[in-house]
């Protein structure tokens, strides 16, 4: 049995029909439709953000005396903090008006209050059994839907000839269906499942747990304190107290404050605090003062406030049907105030630990990204195989929630060992520690936990913590080098004449390493590959970590490109391939719809074209005829769909590389710069074309990107 939609019913085995060799199977039906699974509507109130209702807000922060708020408190900046927090809430209920809306679960955005009205008309004409009534409703119904598609579609052509590309978005991915996740978990089970999933994201803290009375419920919403009215209006002063403590080495000012806040985005939720980015935003010269105080007092004191550091953990799966806990990755949604103050400690950090940071880390750095990781493996590899009786083997590393064993006293000593400041390894060291956190899934909330290991994923700090957490332990020689991708770390050994002890020297101190970092290896999803041209291969010995024998197998995906141990690509252009497929049904449907041209050729560049042009710099030289033909054929197919011609893979991937060339001779911390540096001639602007024994390193990247810029120069 077949059907578009997985455990859709069940079958149970019956006895043959009559003298038939043949059993009977009763297929019951278990799925049900979107709109029988949930209510079939939903009332909820929401904010109207009008003109007026702005400026009613700035009207009543700007007449608030925020230095009688802040005195009041002192050095509690937990209270302070909550003070302020409870009087915006406090001032927005107040000010901004709400609505009450209708959601039905399976509504589209193109059905109209008409359209809602014909189909309990036609439902009406079928109880009834009025066949001529039915056939007039559902005559005019079809007239009407097309009507309104028509409408949307022209709704969604001004959009985009006004630039409002997230609308014209949002509006595509509604038609097509991209990105549309079912649901995975039934409504009763989803607070069990959310508790469960609370204990397993905190599953490596071993610190006891704190006091958790100053820890407010998530599902509480902050309340307006007592003593402010509305109707009292104080006199205009945006003046604030001064720290009670001496001046700290980073300072921060009310410009950089409200150069951040104006960049926030408004579209983003609420964090557990319940103060919207738009909000901010819309306020910024208001509330600058009084937020650039709370930074600077919280930098002083060395402590985060508890109301920012808690998280709400939003669980993402990884899978289209996540059935355990470790299918899920925990995205953690914080307070935008804590947020904001991140990224002018992010900028002060780099600024700071710039000469202690991994040279082969790829992530997270300006112009150096999956393309340059992939890059530099497959140079290294390849140039050692142009000697004969060589082979490379590549130990790829997996870690189980790499960023939640984070331990903040180790992380404290290494930042204090780049350099950082004293008071801000110690605040940082605070914004680890006491973190409380829940689990929203769905409408279902957890019970709060306190965390004191790991760094919260999504927060705009931990990304550079854990690379900086991980960056005392490097090795680059000419025979073995270390690299990473954020937690994605790989061993590439250059083996010469049988000689593997370097490379399994660095295997066993790496593993050491994790071990006193208490960084945890998952040794059945870490894989070696062996690469080796030689028509007699010999038997190499298995690598054993911690007490397992790695698997070592005949293809990898690093990264979002499959490697094979013969490097030559088609494991990665079967997948694209596929991937590709899927995508261009989605094209398809929204030309069904009669969507413009110039949405849909929007669409095929997001959608279609970044999955079939996926790192395209890495293989688009090293790739068959037959390869490259296989998705060439999807352009043309997708050319047919928009009616216009399209870029073949060859074109684009010339154009990648001849940039990413660019790109690496213009950044000079890039790990290829020195390179492609040597390539230089001091004769003229071209460069020196490497030596090349093998056909297969010919056609690598740095050999094709030389070639493609010597014919531009």
């Amino acid at each position: 049995m077949y059907a578009n939609v997985k455990d859709a019913y069940a079958s149970n085995p019956l006895p043959p029909l009559g003298r038939s060799d043949h059993n009977l199977v009763h297929l019951v039906p278990e799925y049900k439709p979107r709109a029988k699974r949930e209510p079939p509507k939903k009332k909820k109130s929401v904010r109207a953000w009008t003109d007026e209702a702005r400026e009613r807000l700035r009207d009543c922060f700007q007449t608030t005396d925020w230095e009688t708020l802040c005195s009041s408190h002192g050095d509690d900046i937990d209270s302070l903090t909550h003070c302020i927090t409870d009087y915006i809430s406090f001032c927005v209920e107040n000010t901004v008006p709400t609505r009450r809306v209708r959601c039905f679960s399976n509504s589209k955005p193109w059905v109209t209050p008409e359209l809602r009205a014909l189909l309990k008309e036609k439902r009406r004409a079928f109880i009834s059994g009025d066949r001529e009534e039915q056939r007039r409703v559902q005559h005019e119904l079809k007239y009407k839907i097309r009507q309104a598609k028509n409408s949307y579609k022209r709704k969604l052509e001004e959009r985009l000839e006004n630039n409002n590309v997230r609308v014209v978005w949002r509006g595509l991915k509604t038609i097509s269906g991209h990105g549309q996740r079912a649901d995975t978990v039934t409504s009763d089970e989803d607070q069990g499942l959310a508790n469960e999933l609370n204990l397993f994201f905190n599953r490596f803290d071993s610190s006891p747990p704190p006091s958790t009375s100053h820890i407010s419920s998530p599902a509480a919403k902050p309340t307006p304190t007592p003593n402010h009215s509305h109707h009292y209006t104080p006199p205009p002063s945006t003046a604030v107290p001064s720290l009670p403590h001496t001046s700290t080495p980073l300072c921060l000012t009310s410009d950089q404050v409200r150069r951040e806040l104006r960049r926030l985005k408004t579209r983003k939720a609420a964090g557990p605090d319940g103060i919207g980015p738009g909000l901010l935003r819309d306020c910024t010269d208001q509330l600058c003062e009084v937020v650039t105080y709370i930074f600077n007092l919280s930098l002083s004191l060395e402590t985060v406030p508890v109301l920012w550091k808690t998280s709400c953990v939003v669980p993402v799966p990884k899978t289209a049907h996540a059935k355990e806990l470790n299918h899920y990755r925990p995205v953690a949604l914080t307070s935008h105030l804590m947020n904001t103050m991140e990224r002018l400690i992010l900028s002060h950090l780099r600024s700071v630990v710039s000469t202690a940071t991994d040279p082969l880390q790829f992530a997270y750095r300006p112009n150096i990204g999956v393309d340059d990781a992939v890059i530099y493996l497959l140079h290294r590899a390849l140039t050692h195989l142009e000697d004969a009786g060589t082979a490379v083997r590549v130990m790829f590393f997996d870690f189980s929630s790499a960023f939640n064993t984070i331990r903040p006293a180790l992380l404290r000593e290494k930042l204090e060992g780049a350099g950082v400041d004293r008071r801000l390894t110690a605040w940082t060291t605070d914004y680890l520690t006491n973190r409380p956190q829940y689990v929203r899934l769905h409408n279902c909330v957890s019970e709060v936990v306190v965390s004191s290991t790991g760094a919260p994923q999504g927060t705009v700090l931990s990304p550079f913590l854990f690379t900086l957490y991980t960056s005392d332990f490097t090795y680059n020689t000419g025979s073995c080098h270390l690299q990473k991708f954020s937690d994605d770390s790989a061993i590439v050994g250059c083996v010469s004449g049988g000689n593997e002890l370097v490379y399994r020297s660095v295997i066993k101190d790496f593993v050491d390493w994790c071990e006193r970092n208490h960084l945890c290896l998952n040794t059945s999803k870490t894989k070696e590959m062996v690469i080796d041209f030689r028509r007699r291969t010999p038997q190499f010995t298995p690598v054993s970590i911690q007490g397992s024998v790695i698997e070592v197998v005949d293809s990898f995906k690093y990264l979002g490109v499959h490697l094979n141990k013969k490097l030559d690509w088609t494991h990665n252009t079967d997948a694209l391939y596929k991937k590709g497929q899927s995508r261009l049904h989605l094209l398809r449907r929204l030309r069904s719809f009669g969507v413009c041209r110039p949405l849909l050729r929007t669409f095929y560049d997001s959608v279609v074209a970044s999955v079939i042009q996926y790192a395209v710099a890495c293989w688009g030289a090293g790739s068959t005829d037959r390869d490259r033909k296989r998705l060439n054929k999807l352009v043309r197919r997708a050319s047919s769909v928009l009616g216009c011609p399209l870029d073949f893979v060859e074109e684009v991937g010339e154009r990648r590389m001849l940039a990413k060339l660019t790109s690496i001779m213009d950044n000079t911390s890039h790990p290829l710069h020195q390179t492609v540096e040597a390539l230089s001639s001091s004769f003229s602007g071209r460069l020196l074309h490497p030596p090349c024994r093998k056909e297969r390193f010919r056609k690598s990247f740095i050999p094709t990107a030389v070639r493609l810029y010597n014919a531009t120069v």
